[in-house]
């Protein structure tokens, strides 16, 4: 309500980046009929899951990036001392609007490629989808508050934090089409292939679901626990500027 025309511009900027993505999938399989046996319509299920998950992190947890001026500049002093959650207190100033623009998109893209896979749409499937996409959520989540806290430590964070964001290009793609190497990385250490993979591998692929897509809720539990306490360590032992 405040900035119209920068809410307006970002909004139509961020559609516009997501239009991008469904491009360059429709003109790489007009050149070729399947990634490492991943269809189209399978490719672009995975997009619009993994746009659906990043999507919290983006309208609840935007505050992130401002968290390295608020701890260079002293303002971040004034959270240590309400009787509120520290964590929770910083990240619910900030809710990012833009961010809807982005769910539509996912959702809308979700929607065609589930119709053009003609996957059944039963009560267990969609509550699937939604556990699925709830726990997807808290990956994406982990890696960019865990990034964000390193503030507390290195004082030019901000690549740390751009790094971990755009990781989650990777996100859309099958851990099929990388190496061991990579696919153990971004597994295990930065797990993005939690954020679409393998939840996906439930719905898309039933009768070959793998142990980590089972396992998806628990690791996005736990990797969530951890960025949560290592970000609340650094909040922690935080003591101003000394000005």
């Amino acid at each position: 309500m405040s900035y119209r025309a920068d809410f307006i511009i970002s909004t139509i900027g961020m559609i516009f980046t997501n239009i991008s993505g469904f491009v360059t999938f429709w003109i790489l399989f007009k050149n070729f009929p399947s990634i490492n046996g991943w269809g189209y319509y399978e490719m672009l299920f995975l997009y619009g899951f993994s746009l659906i998950s990043i999507t919290p992190v983006q309208c609840f947890f935007d505050n992130n990036w401002n968290l390295r001026q608020q701890v260079y500049s002293g303002d971040f002093i004034k959270y240590c001392f309400r009787p509120i959650n520290l964590f929770f207190y910083f990240q619910s100033e900030v809710f990012d609007v833009k961010g809807l623009g982005q769910l539509a998109f996912g959702i809308g893209t979700l929607v065609y490629a589930w119709i053009k896979l003609g996957i059944p749409c039963t009560v267990l499937m969609i509550l699937k989808v939604i556990i699925f996409l709830i726990t997807a959520s808290l990956i994406m989540i982990s890696l960019q508050t865990a990034a964000a806290a390193t503030c507390f430590w290195i004082i030019n964070s901000f690549y740390v934090l751009d790094l971990a964001y755009k990781f989650r290009d990777f996100a859309k793609y099958p851990m099929t089409i990388f190496n061991s190497v990579f696919k153990f990385i971004f597994t295990f250490i930065i797990p993005i292939a939690f954020i679409a993979y393998y939840p996906s591998l439930v719905i898309l692929r039933p009768d070959e679901i793998p142990l980590l897509s089972w396992l998806s809720p628990v690791f996005g539990i736990f990797f969530f626990f951890l960025s949560y306490k290592f970000w609340m360590y650094g909040a922690t032992r935080y003591d101003g500027t000394g000005s």
